[in-house]
């Protein structure tokens, strides 16, 4: 398992596991970073990667002082779990 990586050139934050990488694009404008797109390859699916991925994505944001905006459903449904970062919605 590795950890978070952000990948700004292809503007999306990555997390490789078991042979595959589930994603996070994302967009950032002045001090918001929105997460438009969150997906996990089949392989990884139901094994809890798409929220470790969403995890380093906010803890990330957090490190950069970013509001976030989850145009994502999933990342939405992510967050409203997670009342750590209720302080983070932009």
């Amino acid at each position: 398992m590795s950890d978070v990586i952000d990948n700004p050139a292809r503007g999306r934050f990555e997390l490789s596991e078991d042979g595959s990488t589930a994603i996070a694009d994302y967009r950032v404008n002045g001090n918001t970073l929105s997460i438009e797109y969150v997906e996990a390859p089949a392989a990884l699916r139901g094994k809890g990667t798409a929220g470790r991925l969403m995890k380093g994505v906010m803890d990330a944001a957090r490190e950069r002082n970013l509001k976030v905006i989850p145009i994502c459903g999933y990342a939405a449904a992510w967050l409203r779990r997670h009342d750590k970062y209720a302080d983070m919605a932009g």
